[in-house]
């Protein structure tokens, strides 16, 4: 069965840092490009970025210099740090295979607020 689960969320104040990480089960992580998506309040869930099996990146152009999309393939995780919050990084963040696989997990929420 293919898990995923989501860490690391929070409510913080705009210029702070989280690191969100991911733990998976059922599939070959090692082999699989990986993927954090956001869903903010009543929107559709959305690519922020991706990273290859060998660590390639490509993030959502909006994104690029304040999120790192990382892994572990030893351990089996995967990771976002985001820098300089803002409150438009709000909403909650899921991982997943890319392309995505049906199975989502509860996702870990991210609030910016003074």
């Amino acid at each position: 069965q293919v898990q995923f689960v989501e860490s690391g969320g929070g409510s913080v104040q705009p210029g702070g840092s989280l690191r969100l990480s991911c733990t998976t089960s059922g599939i070959t992580f090692s082999r699989s490009r990986m993927g954090w998506f956001r869903q903010d309040s009543g929107k559709e869930r959305w690519l922020v970025a991706t990273i290859t099996s060998d660590g390639t990146t490509i993030y959502n152009d909006a994104e690029r210099r304040r999120y790192m999309i990382s892994r572990d393939n030893v351990k089996e995780e995967l990771y976002l740090q985001i820098n300089n919050l803002k409150p438009e990084d709000q909403g909650v963040y899921f991982c997943n295979t890319y392309p995505p696989i049906e199975s989502w997990g509860p996702g870990t929420r991210v609030t910016v607020s003074s």
